[in-house]
């Protein structure tokens, strides 16, 4: 398996992920299961159609390949745009960062001095083509990165070292290593106002049944991707735990599916996943991404990111 096949692996895995676990957001544990089907719809989803997930990560990897690197601005601009196109789902907070009028570096902190809760998954859900981008700049500058682009919508700092974390166990993996195994070293790297927080969720004794936060938070919601990671054997299996924990269902399975790609390889991915996949963009007219494109997307970011 080589770098390639497991960074597109990441871009198309958390696509599958989300698509998959999009039609049983909110719900109760074990429905996907229940159900006995996948790639079905349901929930306002038609079958395979990815979210607001994948569509923010798109659109930030995009961006980079198109501004040769981070331009914050950029990204802060592609997304107001998507936000006005009226998407599907939105996150609360996101929405109100991305449409209250305030300039691209002082929208999330606002939001985050008045409502003091940002410590949503919304932005370790969009990670897949960032991580996959500056996984070769090392350590210090791809978790710099994550916390660079979550800040854009979060003003929770909490939200900025989970995306970083995610950041660094994507790195790690595409370089055919385990990321499991990368977890202390990790930590060490993560703020030390938020490391024993994160220390715990990420502990390999931790359940999901142990979180004290609905997992639609960046906490529960990183520790339970690395315990389907940790507790199966294979890519499917992973973001079929996943979805099956219930909750926020697509944005568990979408960070699930970012790990377990770049750990397995885009040959994992089952085609009944890939084949109905179509990722909308709105504000961009009828404009629509398929499996085929999000490879060629991760392709693209793999060989563009700037080395170390």
């Amino acid at each position: 398996m080589t770098r390639l096949d497991r960074a597109v692996g990441a871009v198309l895995g958390s696509a599958a992920g989300d698509a998959l676990g999009a039609p049983y957001e909110f719900g109760p544990a074990g429905q996907l299961t229940a159900r006995g089907a996948e790639m079905l719809g349901g929930g306002g989803w038609d079958p395979g159609e990815a979210t607001d997930d994948t569509q923010m990560a798109v659109l930030v990897g995009e961006s980079l390949l198109e501004c040769g690197g981070l331009e914050l601005p950029d990204v802060f601009d592609r997304f107001r745009r998507w936000a006005a196109g009226e998407p599907k789902d939105i996150g609360l907070q996101t929405e109100d960062v991305l449409t209250n009028g305030e300039p691209w570096d002082l929208a999330a902190a606002l939001h985050f001095q008045i409502n003091a809760r940002a410590a949503g998954n919304g932005s370790l859900m969009r990670a897949s083509t960032s991580a996959v981008y500056f996984a070769p700049s090392g350590r210090t500058a791809t978790m710099d990165a994550a916390r660079r682009i979550a800040a854009l919508t979060h003003g929770d700092r909490a939200a900025w070292e989970g995306t970083a974390v995610l950041h660094e166990l994507v790195r790690v993996a595409l370089a055919g290593a385990d990321p499991l195994a990368a977890l202390p070293a990790t930590l060490e790297s993560v703020h030390p106002d938020h490391r024993e927080r994160y220390a715990r969720v990420l502990d390999p004794h931790w359940h999901p049944d142990l979180a004290t936060e609905f997992n639609g938070a960046v906490w529960p919601c990183l520790g339970s991707a690395v315990w389907a990671l940790r507790t199966t054997v294979c890519f499917a299996d992973a973001v079929r735990a996943a979805v099956d924990l219930g909750g926020d269902t697509d944005t568990v399975a979408a960070v699930t599916g970012t790990l377990a790609g770049a750990r397995y390889g885009q040959a994992e991915i089952p085609e009944a996943w890939t084949a109905p996949l179509h990722v909308p963009l709105p504000g961009h007219g009828d404009r629509s991404l398929d499996a085929d494109d999000l490879r060629e997307l991760a392709r693209r970011l793999a060989t563009a990111g700037p080395e170390s």
